[in-house]
């Protein structure tokens, strides 16, 4: 397959072991196979940057797709809530993270890749308001398919990146991209308020009703 890597700088030989830990998946490769969405991920802070390009073998590999049927939206909480530092503070939030934690965790050590959903900026948000008992099951599930933020593709384990291969670098410009990616997390907020003022019917499941009723994966209302 082919990706690319959003970076201020150009990258022509990606290293295993780099990458900040409190990334959504830790330490890792972030990256997406469309590159426009590589250029406004390169442009995060509004400075200029580039959308490395790469070929990438993936026959042999152990890859997680957290997006498969396989799986469901907690797993991928969950493993959201471990890595990343910054959470609400409240009861029901640290109760919430503990449950992911014990009944949804997923151990990532023994994979090559992962493949699931970026928590950037305002999908983030959106799962800090389910864990804190703010909206349900089902908006949160909703609210990840607003704004169409796609899914990233990271290599973290070393077998990893001896598949993948530099081929070319694209400049972006932050005097476009950084505009584009600030659109799209404006759309995505816009929508979500819809959908969080959206009348709450009495088969919503909210984190303490997935607490208390003991739910775990193979609960066909989590799908």
């Amino acid at each position: 397959m082919i990706l690319y890597h959003g970076s201020e700088k150009i990258i022509d030989s990606p290293t295993f072991g780099k990458g900040n830990r409190h990334n959504d998946y830790g330490k890792g490769f972030y990256c997406t196979e469309n590159e426009e969405l590589a250029k406004e991920w390169a442009c995060s802070d509004n400075k200029n940057g580039f959308a490395n390009k790469y070929e990438f073998i993936t026959g042999g590999l152990n890859v997680l797709n957290l997006n498969s049927e396989k799986y469901v939206l907690l797993n991928w909480l969950a493993v959201l809530a471990k890595n990343r530092t910054y959470w609400e503070k409240n009861s029901v939030s640290e109760m919430a993270k503990k449950y992911l934690a014990d009944n949804f965790m997923i151990d990532i050590s023994e994979y090559d890749v992962i493949i699931g959903y970026r928590a950037d900026d305002s999908y983030f948000s959106f799962a800090q308001d389910f864990v804190s008992g703010a909206i349900s099951y089902r908006q949160l599930r909703a609210a990840m398919m607003l704004g169409k933020l796609g899914e990233q593709i990271v290599l973290v384990g070393e077998k990893a990146f001896e598949r993948i291969k530099y081929i070319s670098s694209s400049p972006a410009e932050a005097s476009v991209y950084y505009k584009k990616k600030k659109e799209r997390d404006k759309t995505a907020r816009k929508e979500y308020r819809m959908t969080k003022g959206e009348e709450i019917t009495p088969n919503d499941l909210f984190i303490i009703d997935i607490i208390r009723e003991g739910m775990k994966q193979d609960d066909e209302r989590l799908r």
